[in-house]
């Protein structure tokens, strides 16, 4: 009788226990890879069809200057590239995973795992105070002292938490149409000058759901849209803006630094009023993006809120300095907030090249990240109230949308700036995302 062929051993397959997750390198824009279940073959390939010439697709993302366009008149992409697409969309909803299916681009992971941006991901909260007991008990050996600090913090925490605002407005405002939203990141600063009264009647042509605008005040208190400190990044004039009255802002050129700058002249830099009457008039959400003194942002934007009620589910406040999203709850426990984070921001500029050439103070400012980074994911979410978390795309995965799901708190994305990007937003992750161009693949604005 002839042997049966003998098959090789399958060599067993590594296995993470319960509540553990691998840490991504630093900064490293890459994810380890996720244990595949004893017996699953990794989903095949999926053929990507090939765009038509001139389109653009999958992969690193052009220049601002080489950017091709998807609008009218330019080209859309074919219904083989759509179905393609999907394909990808399904294959890795079926959990093809990371390695499987084809190569969407650099920028997308189709599940990079909790990474930097996830330092608290068990019981969150409870983990952490579990934790400050232990240490306590360690350094004191009191057992009452261990127990009381925990759970002094835990009580002082129940009295100052602010509650979100109703889920009903958050959810018209975070998902206004039902589905995803689209939202124009300075009103969509690669089509159109950025925070100006163009970019969101850009936007909102371009097919763009919302707009994020920048909040500054100039030097006599005009609440005004800029985002940086200064004029010269976007205009033709010098200064900073608490040097600069309102009249020698308003006579400013803001389209004067934009690749096209010829189609867009006679703009002004708006007043936070005009931009909500222009958005208002688009029927666009508005994500009120505040850059920082806390006082006068809340005083202005509770007063925007009072003329215009409209604006309690049409618009959301958010910013990356939790005393200013604790101070608007305060003032209006009506106002959808949310909480801004990039994990590393401290220490590092958008594009991850360190702040700090000082290699104390580098490292010091990369404590501080880690620190908030596990106040965020800890409770500070808890403590503003919010409703929903802006997070740098590079970290997020299906995984960490499913942690703040749990949480009854929404993930916006930014800067999704790619088509590959937004359609594996749209069809996979079903999570919003602000972009800089509605039209075309582009670099991102930091």
């Amino acid at each position: 009788m002839r042997n049966s062929p003998r098959t090789a051993p399958v060599p067993p397959v590594p296995q993470v226990s319960p509540g553990t997750a691998p840490v991504p390198p630093v900064l490293s824009g890459t994810a380890p890879v996720p244990p595949v279940p004893p017996g699953t073959a990794p989903a095949p390939p999926v053929p990507f069809p090939a765009l038509p010439r001139g389109c653009s697709g999958p992969g690193p993302a052009p220049s601002a200057a080489g950017g091709r366009r998807l609008a009218a008149g330019g080209c859309q992409p074919s219904a083989d590239w759509l179905a393609g697409g999907a394909a990808v969309a399904l294959a890795l909803r079926r959990g093809g995973g990371r390695g499987s299916g084809p190569d969407i681009g650099p920028d997308i992971d189709p599940d990079p795992g909790p990474g930097p941006a996830m330092l608290c991901h068990g019981e969150g909260l409870l983990s952490s105070l579990t934790a400050l007991m232990a240490l306590a008990l360690a350094l004191s050996r009191s057992p009452a002292l261990a127990c009381l600090l925990p759970a002094g913090l835990c009580l002082a925490l129940h009295l100052l938490a602010l509650e979100p605002a109703a889920p009903r407005s958050a959810q018209r405002v975070l998902r206004p149409r039902g589905a995803a939203a689209r939202i124009a990141h300075r009103g969509g600063a690669h089509d159109a000058p950025e925070n100006t009264l163009a970019a969101i009647r850009q936007a909102a042509e371009n097919g763009a759901t919302g707009v994020e605008l920048d909040l500054e005040f100039s030097a006599d208190g005009v609440p005004i849209l800029m985002h940086d400190d200064t004029v010269e990044r976007t205009t033709d004039g010098a200064g900073r803006l608490q040097d600069l009255t309102f009249e020698e802002i308003r006579k400013l050129n803001p389209s004067a630094k934009h690749r096209l700058r010829s189609q867009f002249q006679g703009e002004k830099v708006p007043t936070l009023r005009e931009a909500v009457v222009e958005s208002m008039h688009h029927n666009l959400t508005i994500y009120f993006d505040v850059k920082g003194h806390a006082n006068q942002a809340v005083d202005a934007l509770k007063q925007l809120y009072q003329e215009f009620p409209d604006l309690y589910n049409s618009s959301i406040v958010c910013s990356f300095m939790p005393d200013v999203v604790y101070k608007m709850r305060q003032a209006d426990r009506n106002v959808v907030t949310a909480l801004t984070h990039r994990p590393w921001q401290l220490s590092h500029l958008g594009d991850g090249t360190p702040r700090f050439n000082s290699c104390w103070k580098h490292y010091l400012y990369v404590v501080m990240d880690v620190i908030l980074d596990w106040s965020l994911h800890s409770f500070l979410w808890r403590l503003c109230g919010v409703s929903a978390v802006l997070i740098q795309k590079n970290f997020v995965s299906q995984d960490y949308v499913r942690h703040w799901s749990s949480r009854g708190i929404q993930l916006v994305a930014w800067t999704v700036n790619t088509f590959a990007e937004k359609s594996y937003y749209e069809s996979v992750l079903d999570c919003s995302y602000i972009t800089d161009s509605l039209v075309e693949d582009c670099d991102p604005h930091y």
